[in-house]
């Protein structure tokens, strides 16, 4: 459903939607740099380029090739040195929001919570356990 927003690139107030995440104006202005940078990426020899030599020549920012990579606007099969960046630790991944180490590590620390869980609860449970005395003899 379409909700007003405002533009995070220039303010203006527009109508966000699945489609458009910023306003008219700042979308043509996207539009234009990536027919820049596509038209760069067809070139044979530039198809092996990396993030940061993409930036260096066409001039734009890191944060818009890694928000069309996302998209799937530039094909990573084609283009096998772009990705972007891990939401955990910001190293350069091709699918997914956090790398495999980071996956691990997550897990890992689940596992270790879940752990430190049943012992509390074991603890917990052993606390509320009472004895009877028995008094007659």
């Amino acid at each position: 459903m379409a909700e007003l927003q405002n533009c995070p690139n220039c303010g203006k107030l527009y109508v966000h939607n699945i489609f458009r995440d910023v306003c008219e104006n700042c979308f043509r202005a996207e539009e234009k740099l990536y027919d820049t940078v596509s038209t760069y990426l067809r070139k044979r020899e530039n198809r092996t380029a990396h993030i940061d030599t993409v930036v260096e020549q066409t001039g734009v920012e890191k944060a818009l090739l890694f928000k069309w990579v996302k998209k799937g606007r530039l094909n990573l099969r084609h283009f096998p040195n772009l990705g972007y960046p891990c939401e955990r630790c910001s190293r350069v991944i091709k699918e997914g929001k956090v790398c495999d180490e980071c996956q691990t590590s997550i897990k890992t620390e689940l596992e270790t919570i879940e752990k430190i869980n049943e012992v509390k609860k074991a603890n917990h449970s052993a606390e509320r356990t009472y004895k009877t005395i028995n008094t007659r003899r």
